[in-house]
């Protein structure tokens, strides 16, 4: 049986061990962290009377043109877990609300009745997006410069008005890629709306874990794919590479073979890892997850994008006393004390659910992942590496490599089938929907 090594325990690394595991391979994946799913994980938040509580790191959703991401939640038998909603809720400050829902129009037609009726847009916006819209279905396969020009150029360009830009492109766009329009590639924004929006009648549906994440990668789902091994807290320090390819694996005071090895760590820790494999020149763009329990229900929506303030998103955790609020590309909140952003969040939830004002906060915890995601820039997609390496029995894979998506879930699930596709020369990566 031939055997691998994946390094690192994210949603790449998982779903490298997965598919390999399906295809009879012998794998062990080592994790330098007492759980698994990297970014896209679950842990114990210390609470009051010692009490803790099991809180994700940052709310984490998927739409359903995310095939690959669903495979793997199918693969682990857990794709039961996830709840899929048919409603998109923006909310005004004051607590004006807009739905938009699909209806009984085919694609791209679907959205046509509530899209009309959206309070928070006026006519000339409705328009202008419109336009834009039909734009992206000509564009999106033929244009030649998407890469090189930023979303806020190419809207400038189709002249979307401002508050279209910033309560409809933005408000969709900064959630979906953690970036903010002008460092967002329009390669990416037309890839969300082309797939998400456009393509097919529920594309767009949002899709939430009703468990914590960690319970997505529990040990019980990998008994169902083969010979897979996970070893927590025990992280591989570097791959020893002579003549071309790697001998072993350093796992502390221990050195690993095996026949193939896959790096599924994120860009910043490649160097230490394999020295021999170039690092791409990326930045980071930050996300900031904040958890308010209130002694109260102070809403009974399950989820909401909030605009014209500095939260994006609501998402009801627990009977509306306990929510998740999230800010992507949260860089004015990086330097900001624990305190001031729970306060800044209070305040602005306040703005939108009334009962706020009379609720009493019971407790609060703020997780910032400064290294969230790499900044989707113009110009950034030729520097992505692809799986293969120089070393001719060394992959890679993360959301930060060649994958044809941005850096989200569905791109970290991609770069692993990807690897396991190079290793195995087996098919696992499912096309896009359209």
């Amino acid at each position: 049986m031939p055997s691998v090594i994946v390094a690192g325990g994210g949603l790449a690394g998982l779903s490298t061990a997965a598919a390999l595991g399906s295809a009879g391979y012998d794998v062990d994946l080592y994790e330098s962290r007492a759980f698994l799913g990297g970014r896209a994980t679950s842990y114990e938040a210390p609470g009051a009377c010692d009490q803790s509580e099991t809180i994700d790191n940052c709310q984490h959703i998927l739409l359903r043109c995310c095939v690959n991401l669903i495979d793997f939640y199918e693969r682990l038998g857990v794709a039961a877990d996830v709840h899929f909603y048919r409603e998109f809720v923006f909310l005004e400050p004051g607590g004006r609300a807009s739905t938009m829902r699909a209806g009984l129009l085919p694609a791209p037609l679907h959205f046509a009745g509530s899209f009309a009726g959206l309070k928070f847009l006026g006519l000339a916006d409705k328009l202008a997006i419109a336009r834009a819209m039909l734009a992206i279905r000509r564009e999106h396969a033929t244009r030649a410069d998407l890469d090189q020009i930023s979303m806020l150029a190419w809207l400038r360009e189709k002249r979307q008005t401002e508050r279209a830009i910033q309560r409809f492109w933005s408000q969709v766009l900064v959630s979906a890629i953690n970036e903010d329009l002008h460092r967002i590639a329009a390669r990416h924004g037309f890839q969300v709306f082309w797939l998400a929006f456009l393509a097919r009648s529920d594309s767009w549906e949002m899709g939430v874990p009703i468990v914590p994440l960690g319970e997505l990668y529990s040990s019980s789902a990998w008994e169902r794919l083969g010979s897979v091994r996970l070893h927590l807290r025990a992280p591989v320090d570097r791959f020893v590479v002579e003549d071309g390819a790697v001998r072993c694996a350093v796992v502390g005071d221990s050195q690993r073979q095996a026949d193939h090895y896959v790096s599924a760590v994120p860009f910043e820790r490649l160097a230490a890892l394999a020295p021999d494999v170039p690092v791409p020149p990326f930045t980071h763009s930050p996300i900031t997850g904040i958890h308010l329990w209130f002694d109260r229900p102070i809403t009974d929506l399950p989820n909401a994008t909030l605009l014209d303030r500095t939260i994006q998103w609501m998402y009801n955790k627990s009977e509306g006393r306990y929510v998740q609020l999230v800010v992507s590309a949260s860089r004015s909140l990086v330097d900001k004390p624990r305190t001031e952003v729970i306060a800044l969040a209070v305040r602005e939830l306040a703005e939108f659910f009334p009962a706020v004002r009379e609720a009493q906060l019971v407790k609060a915890h703020v997780v910032k992942e400064v290294r969230a995601t790499f900044s989707a820039a113009p110009g950034t997609e030729s520097q992505r590496p692809t799986t293969r390496t120089a070393v001719s029995n060394l992959f890679l894979a993360g959301d930060w490599t060649r994958t044809g998506w941005p850096p989200i879930m569905e791109s970290a699930v991609r770069s692993g089938y990807l690897a396991a596709e190079a290793i195995t020369g087996r098919k696992f990566l499912l096309p896009d929907i359209a």
